[in-house]
């Protein structure tokens, strides 16, 4: 028995033995590889990671289907070629021409030379549309028709149709047309406010003038703006190639389901698609259009203010920890905002509860609401939250000019020179006699001015929310902020908008 009890302890010494001598050699073996192979010699520990197999599919990681013509054939039928012609004058000819179309010559003589005669010409457009209605009720882009005569569709059977123009946005480049025709195929309209990126779509549309030509994408961003292409701005970003003439068509989902509709490229000058594309979310075509069906026209709420975005640099010129909401650059008089108190220099934070985290925002919820709809803003001024109510007027057919939001803040103002503001020099810049501050003569290329965007010609009004009236004040006021940011109320054109300058 004690022989036995030996030499089961054997065995169990023995294996205890093999199993350290092959740990041993494995990590020797490591060490010896790293070695060889230049690598660091790191303490061995356990990482968790997770290896795909083939049999595990998670849920919602359907296989692609090995081809998309039942979502796409049926969206074709729905997408028209639409022709438009109008008439364009042009300059008159001949060799005298361009001395007697030259405004300088015209401004003594005016139009009564034969050669200063405008002509006229028809000028032709390509483009696309969708049915969204069977009795024969299309959406497409507003430039694709703007200032047509005649307009042409052409059905998915061939059928050529004249359309009408039933009513217009350029603001968001929506237009409605109608064709006189009964039972056409239409596309279901999806939920564009429930589009995420990364989703499937399908742009379809008349590239080049080629009917009905299908191209694949996913969604690279939604939700784009400040691109200066309309003046509201809320595009689906796609990289399915949107094409000339492709303007007006369908982006659709994996369902089928209109989402939006394509308007625009981003080339950066180069011609054709570069992979950015954009259209309108249906969400916003579709509000479009019911207020033309109903009204005629689209009406849409006015808060009577210019804004800007808040950046981190003006966050923090203002005391505000985040840098949210949209920053109320200038107040129209006799306006909502005017009326119910908010000033130049509030921060509006929130919405009737909703919170702003950029001035687009802003914007487009204000445009979207009901003139006499009753909104409560919460706003940020001199370091303090507070709310304010404010009853929406409607937005005028020509408001005044927006203010320019493309100056980004940076730097500092040891490049700038500054001249009294005198009423003559006033009225030269298009302003009021009565205007105060001082102009800006001159601006160092190169420098933190520069960059920050100021100009020649630009009229500052303020330095760290305090007025300036003479160079006497603008110097005294620079000279309190020393070397730290500063805050300046700048007047361009009529339109104010504010500046953080900060030093190198």
């Amino acid at each position: 028995m004690a022989g036995g009890k030996m030499m089961k302890i054997r065995m169990w010494v023995g294996a205890v033995g093999l199993g350290l001598a092959l740990v041993v050699g494995a990590v020797a073996g490591s060490l010896i590889t790293a070695k060889n192979q230049g690598l660091p010699l790191y303490t061995a520990r356990v990482v968790p990671l997770y290896i795909a197999t083939h049999e595990a599919r998670g849920e919602g990681h359907a296989p692609l289907p090995m081809t998309f013509a039942p979502i796409v054939k049926p969206a074709m039928a729905a997408v028209v070629n639409i022709s438009s012609s109008k008439m364009v004058r042009t300059p008159g000819a001949g060799p005298w021409a361009p001395l007697f179309n030259d405004p300088f010559f015209r401004q003594f003589f005016g139009d009564r030379f034969p050669f200063s005669i405008p002509r006229e010409r028809r000028e032709q457009s390509l483009g696309s549309g969708v049915i969204v209605s069977p009795e024969g009720y299309i959406l497409t882009n507003n430039h694709v028709v703007e200032g047509a005569t005649d307009i042409k569709v052409v059905l998915d059977d061939n059928r050529e149709l004249k359309a009408r123009i039933v009513g217009t946005d350029p603001k968001t480049d929506v237009a409605v047309l109608k064709v006189d025709a009964g039972n056409l195929p239409t596309l279901t309209l999806g939920d564009s406010s429930k589009v995420q990126v990364g989703d499937l779509v399908f742009a379809i549309g008349n590239p080049f003038g080629l009917s009905r030509t299908v191209t694949m994408g996913i969604v690279s961003a939604t939700g784009r703006g400040n691109l200066g292409i309309e003046d509201y701005e809320d595009f689906i970003q796609t990289d399915a190639p949107i094409n000339p003439g492709n303007s007006g068509g369908a982006l659709i989902n994996a369902r089928g389901e209109l989402i939006g509709i394509n308007t625009a490229i981003l080339s950066s000058g180069a011609q054709g698609n570069q992979g950015i594309g954009f259209a309108i979310p249906i969400n916003m075509a579709r509000q479009v259009m019911e207020q033309i069906l109903r009204h005629g026209k689209v009406i849409r709420g006015y808060l009577g203010v210019t804004i800007q975005p808040v950046t981190p640099a003006i966050a923090k010129a203002f005391g505000l920890p985040q840098a949210r909401g949209a920053l109320v650059a200038d107040v129209r008089p006799d306006s909502p905002a005017a009326r119910s108190g908010l000033s130049r220099g509030d921060i509006i934070l929130e919405l009737s509860g909703q919170p702003i985290h950029e001035s687009r925002e802003l914007q487009l919820k204000i445009a979207q609401m009901a003139p006499g709809t009753t909104v409560r803003l919460k706003i940020f001024r001199n370091g303090q939250e507070r709310e304010v109510s404010v009853r929406l007027d409607e937005l005028p057919s020509q408001p005044p000019s927006r203010n320019n939001q493309d100056n980004e803040p940076s730097s500092a103002l040891d490049g700038i020179s500054v001249d009294e503001l005198t009423p003559q020099v006033a009225r030269q810049l298009g302003l009021s006699a009565s205007m105060r501050g001082v102009v800006i003569v001159d601006v160092e290329p190169g420098s933190a001015a520069a960059d920050a965007g100021l100009q020649r010609g630009d009229v500052i009004q303020e330095v760290n929310r305090q007025p300036v009236t003479s160079v006497r004040e603008f110097e005294r006021a620079v000279e309190q902020a020393g070397k730290n940011s500063v805050l300046l109320l700048v007047n361009r054109g009529g339109n104010t908008f504010y500046v953080v300058v900060e030093p190198y």
